[in-house]
């Protein structure tokens, strides 16, 4: 897996050079046409039935997305380098997005991929579908931790460690608010896209939205 490094960790790097719009995505099934979740889930954890249960709760609001989706995850017991090789082979970007990200790359338009999924995940998958570190792209999202005293590595000795107390386990309208806030003439255009209901909060804080159609999930 690949070192992390500024421009693919969170923080605020992204605001370097003041950029005059910014554009925030949403990653598993925007910047990709599949969930790498899901599919981890679907194929290797308690299957596509109990998933789509579980997300039925959330959009009822019987559960928390937070709840559910670590419950998706937790039951994926394979070791969590398995998990980066088993994407890496499975999960491709949508061909417009690469497009989108050598003319934002050519405009300087920071792209930042707000996730509930994981950091290591994310990283590890852009690497390998750019064929080495893309520049201009930031990843903010969740991250994993050793789970019962394990090492990541060995079978259910990972787990999600979420990045905030929210019932997402990731706001993702945190970040946009902190490009909002930033006095007159420092403040960029923000845009944001997504396709899913963790991407709700982040939704209602841009000036400019773009919704993915066709999964139709509620998931990262």
């Amino acid at each position: 897996m690949p070192q992390s490094s500024p421009q693919m960790e969170g923080g605020h790097h992204y605001l370097n050079g003041s950029p005059r719009v910014i554009f925030f995505t949403d990653f598993d099934g925007t910047v990709t046409l599949q969930d790498c979740n899901d599919y981890l889930v679907d194929n290797f954890g308690f299957g596509a039935e109990k998933r789509r249960m579980l997300e039925l709760e959330v959009l009822n609001g019987t559960l928390a997305f937070r709840d559910a989706f670590q419950a998706m995850l937790d039951s994926v017991r394979l070791p969590f380098n398995e998990c980066l090789r088993i994407v890496q082979e499975s999960i491709q970007l949508d061909p417009g997005f690469v497009n989108f990200y050598l003319w934002a790359k050519e405009k300087s338009i920071p792209i930042v991929i707000l996730s509930s999924g994981m950091t290591p995940m994310i990283e590890a998958l852009l690497f390998s579908l750019f064929a080495g570190k893309p520049s201009n792209i930031y990843v903010n999202a969740n991250n994993i931790a050793p789970h019962n005293g394990k090492h990541i590595n060995m079978v259910g000795g990972w787990q999600i460690k979420y990045r905030d107390d929210s019932i997402f386990g990731h706001d993702k309208s945190l970040e946009i608010k902190h490009c909002a806030a930033l006095p007159d003439g420092e403040r960029p255009v923000v845009a944001f896209a997504g396709d899913g209901v963790s991407d709700l909060s982040a939704a209602s804080e841009t000036d400019i939205l773009f919704a993915k159609e066709g999964l139709g999930k509620c998931s990262p």
